[in-house]
């Protein structure tokens, strides 16, 4: 009888531990992501006509939004959306425009709010359109969800459009992972258009689920040391994905592990007094020569300092001088560094999943006081004052 495994753990174990959905979810994201492909090329002549006045206006803004994980979709993305397009792209989480709402929504600019919402049930997603709504005179709303039964899905609006992702990518687990790299992609997908990604998503994939496989036992000597620090850092697109890192590192051990993220370059301007004896530094190293210049420069000087325990570079370039404190994202050396989001991704989570194991918590539900939820709850949506 063969025994299934998810993440190289026997399922039965997972389960009994507490950590199946989480295993499962984290390693479903390169066939979730194929299919989330499939899904918007399907639709692509439906998006291209929703989004383009807005996307095609130079007096036109687009805000990518959400909460938490979705949030930090948004700033991966938006840098590199906002050079393709001829709309102003600006990644603001729906938890600062609900709390400052005339702040970030002007009542005369064309806005394309596209709202991330894995559950689509966050009280701040829902208050984020609304508000859209009653403080700008021309806006649309694209929403990209996991979840077909979401309040967010069904947003009364004016002029609104969902993507409804592959029911999988609706996690069952705490933490979000396939929802995270999905809606991502979906988000890229149907701003720049699948036609520019067809050759890549293979290639994107394919690397994701290398990573899975291949950078696990690496993970896994480095979940066993039991670092009480880490540090990730990213340029780019990749601070977003170090923001991500972060959290996911601390949903999963429960706050266990203390957790700081910055550029490499913005790092040496005082977060770097973070970094003790027991700290780990994570490193996204860029494809782009002049800024992987500067991630080097980075990585070179921590080893130096000898401050920190660890210091390892997640790179699609590796170095051969630095081969042992490197995980190499193998068929990517030419990928531009939007496509590196997604592998880069997978070793954040993986490493996760295993400092969480490591720490003998369940993965699943990693917060046995239930003072957080995989649905925020608490919130209270105050009334918008006159303005």
């Amino acid at each position: 009888m063969t025994t299934v495994e998810h993440l190289g753990v026997p399922e039965t174990e997972l389960a009994a531990s507490g950590a199946l959905w989480t295993a499962r979810e984290i390693e479903q994201q390169p066939r979730m992501l194929e299919r989330t492909h499939a899904l918007l090329a399907g639709l692509r002549d439906r998006i291209e006509a929703f989004v383009a006045p807005v996307a095609r206006d130079p007096a036109a803004r687009i805000i990518l939004t959400g909460a938490g994980t979705s949030a930090y979709i948004g700033q991966c993305l938006a840098p590199l959306l906002d050079r393709q397009l001829a709309a102003r792209v600006d990644a603001v989480p729906t938890t600062d425009i609900v709390s400052c709402p005339r702040l970030h929504l002007h009542p005369d600019q064309p806005l394309l709010l596209v709202s991330f919402g894995r559950s689509g049930n966050s009280p701040e997603s829902l208050a984020a359109v609304e508000l859209a709504e009653t403080l700008v005179r021309d806006v649309r709303h694209l929403v990209v969800t996991c979840n077909p039964e979401g309040a967010l899905g069904r947003v009364a609006a004016r002029r609104a459009m969902t993507l409804q992702l592959p029911e999988e990518t609706h996690d069952t687990s705490f933490a979000m992972t396939s929802s995270f790299s999905c809606m991502m992609y979906a988000t890229l997908a149907a701003l720049a258009g699948t036609d520019a990604l067809e050759s890549r998503i293979a290639p994107i994939a394919a690397a994701m689920a290398r990573v899975i496989v291949d950078a696990r036992p690496a993970l896994q000597e480095l979940a066993l040391r039991g670092f009480d620090r880490v540090v990730y850092l990213g340029s780019g697109p990749f601070q977003g994905l170090a923001r991500e890192a972060c959290l996911k590192l601390g949903e999963l051990t429960n706050g266990a592990v203390a957790t700081c993220f910055d550029s490499p370059l913005g790092f040496r301007h005082g977060p770097k007094t973070f970094v003790t004896e027991r700290t780990l530094v994570v490193v996204f190293v860029s494809n782009d020569a002049p800024t992987r210049a500067y991630d080097h420069d980075l990585v070179d000087e921590l080893r130096q300092d000898g401050c920190a325990a660890r210091v390892i570079e997640v790179s699609a370039r590796p170095r051969p001088q630095a081969a042992r404190d490197t995980l190499a994202v193998a068929g990517m050396d030419s990928a531009q560094d939007v496509d590196l989001l997604w592998p880069y991704a997978a070793a954040a989570q993986v490493y996760a999943f295993l400092a969480s194991r490591a720490l003998g918590l369940s993965p699943d539900t990693p917060n046995r006081q239930g003072t957080v939820n995989r649905v925020v709850q608490g919130v209270r949506i105050h009334p918008l004052a006159d303005g």
